[in-house]
């Protein structure tokens, strides 16, 4: 009883954030996969080689704080969007190239975050995405 229990609660936790596909700005929307949980927040979009131009990575944290971000073997460039829970961008950081080096640098938010969405480079500007802009989670 108790493992159907456990296993009834893992579908229901893993089934509110599978259930967000996609993350839009006014009429531009991005398919995402959605990282929840730390093994997939430490994984985020390493290894991938490319992104197709309306997909990204949407990072949903347990609670709002400052979660900084590296492209520690990230093989493309990135716009990394920093979302409180308001919904509202509050930071971004655009055109983060790869890290080639031992040592990669770390891109911090200016405030506190609920979720981050990363997305290939330079898209911000070409969708005008702004701090202040809201997003909708589909």
């Amino acid at each position: 009883m108790k493992t159907l229990i456990s296993f009834l609660i893992l579908i229901l936790v893993s089934g509110c954030s599978s259930s967000i596909n996609q993350v839009c700005f006014e009429s531009n929307c991005f398919i995402v996969d959605v990282s929840d949980n730390s093994l997939e927040r430490t994984q985020g979009l390493m290894f991938r080689s490319s992104l197709d131009e309306n997909k990204g990575m949407l990072f949903i944290f347990p609670e709002s704080g400052l979660y900084s971000f590296w492209m520690k073997n990230t093989l493309i460039p990135l716009d990394i969007i920093w979302i409180n829970k308001n919904l509202e961008v509050i930071d971004i950081k655009k055109n983060i190239q790869p890290c080639v080096t031992e040592t990669c640098n770390n891109y911090p938010p200016s405030s506190e975050a609920l979720y981050v969405l990363e997305i290939n480079s330079n898209l911000t500007e070409k969708y005008g995405i702004n701090v202040r802009d809201k997003i909708e989670l589909k």
